[in-house]
């Protein structure tokens, strides 16, 4: 079944809105991509427009910012330290915007969407 980006079927207050019209190709969205913490892996999905669109599946190194010497500098991640968007997601290695990544630099925070950007870039956070 194709997941929908539509408008609601109910309004704030539980009322149900009157079907217009059937799902249309440009409502459709798409699954998460769920990075995770492995060897490099990327795929290349077509998107509306005839657009491409790289999905990073997994990365094992991170593109790190040390904002002391302002400069980046490539380094392997160990492990997910925290993850607020869900903490079920430090326990299966997934990596998403906002998430605490233990390098070999030290913790830093990610500020690249891997499942939309396909690279992972981090902030030093220590």
């Amino acid at each position: 079944m194709a997941l929908s980006q539509a408008k609601a079927k109910k309004s704030p207050t539980g009322a149900k809105y009157k079907q217009f019209r059937k799902k249309k190709q440009f409502e459709l969205g798409s699954n998460p991509t769920l990075t995770k913490l492995a060897d490099r892996k990327r795929k290349s999905v077509r998107v509306l427009g005839g657009n491409r669109k790289n999905k990073l599946l997994s990365a094992k190194t991170a593109n790190v910012f040390d904002p002391k010497s302002k400069k980046f500098v490539q380094a392997n991640i160990l492990t997910i330290v925290d993850n607020p968007a869900n903490r079920h997601f430090v326990r299966r290695n997934i990596i998403t915007k906002g998430c605490v990544i233990s390098t070999e630099k030290g913790k830093a925070r990610v500020t690249s969407r891997p499942g939309q950007d396909s690279v992972v870039n981090a902030i030093l956070i220590e």
